[in-house]
């Protein structure tokens, strides 16, 4: 059992559809009591949020704890205090520590030194929970992973990096398309090719698309990235998931967008409501699958 979740590779397969499988209970509203029954979350949001801070927060209050939101006029990390003195002092108040950070290092640092479990609600290498909730709404549409062709358009950021892992794992095959100079790196490849199957590149994406079970995108300039909008929207011209290129997928195939959509660039207006596109069963899921995440957690402290 995992002390930390900063990362898709800190769970086993077995561990990623038992939290699949609790997310389905979760969502089914069967009661599997209070974990967090007389305890306290710190959830520390160095970024703005809707989906990660409203369903952590409604989250831990449905299993019976208490939510502490810090957000960065309370914390500033490395900047008022360090890292290691924030760690030091939550440690001793709180059971769990919710982290959406700007550096991937903090959550390194933050773990490292807290004695309670650390959950990673985004950083800029990952997205662990909103994985679990994609993987979460693919099974309960399509009835299985194992088998499916997942292609994803658009920047290798923190959201394809934690899909690709979530996909391999379940027996799935992940493809990306990126322009040039946006494609994974060598050592994301080969830690998604340790889960199962490598994963497939091309800078085309009707040819990544051809076929796919789920059509996956996001924002082309990500939080942080704001001064290299003008560069992203220029080079991720032709990268646009409309509904031409989703015509290029199965039938039946998944629309999906983690949200918030820059509309006009990554999507068309109107896209998410595409008769194909499960965005909001997507944003809907994240309730339950980090209520799965926090009682794996809480069981493991």
């Amino acid at each position: 059992m995992p002390h930390n979740f900063l990362s898709i590779n800190d769970l086993t397969g077995d561990e990623l559809t038992m939290l699949l499988d609790w997310g389905d209970m979760y969502r089914a509203g069967q009661d599997s009591g209070r974990p967090l029954e007389g305890k306290s979350v710190a959830m520390l949001f160095e970024k703005p949020s809707l989906r990660t801070r409203v369903s952590f927060d409604i989250g831990v209050h449905e299993l019976g704890g208490h939510p502490i939101y810090l957000g960065k006029t309370e914390i500033d990390m490395d900047g008022r205090e360090p890292v290691e003195d924030i760690a030091a002092i939550l440690e001793q108040w709180v059971s769990l520590i919710v982290a959406r950070v700007n550096r991937h290092s903090s959550l390194e640092r933050l773990a490292n030194r807290a004695s309670v479990p650390v959950i990673n609600a985004l950083s800029d290498v990952e997205h662990p929970c909103q994985a679990l909730a994609d993987m979460q709404t693919v099974r309960s549409q399509l009835g299985h992973l194992e088998g499916l062709k997942i292609a994803y358009v658009g920047a290798a950021n923190n959201c394809a990096l934690s899909l690709g892992l979530a996909c391999a794992a379940t027996g799935g095959q992940f493809t990306i398309a990126s322009p040039e100079g946006y494609a994974f790196q060598a050592a994301e490849v080969a830690s998604i090719a340790s889960r199962g199957s490598a994963p497939h590149l091309t800078s085309n994406p009707h040819e990544a698309v051809d076929g796919a079970d789920v059509l996956y995108t996001d924002a082309w300039t990500s939080m942080g990235e704001e001064a290299e909008a003008d560069q992203r929207n220029s080079d991720f011209q032709g990268f646009q998931v409309n509904a031409d290129l989703l015509a290029h997928a199965k039938p039946t195939a998944l629309l999906m967008h983690p949200m918030p959509v820059h509309y006009g660039e990554e999507m068309p207006v109107g896209m998410l409501q595409h008769p194909q596109s499960v965005a909001y069963l997507q944003a809907s899921n994240r309730l339950h699958a980090q209520k799965a995440v926090l009682r794996l957690l809480a069981a493991g402290e």
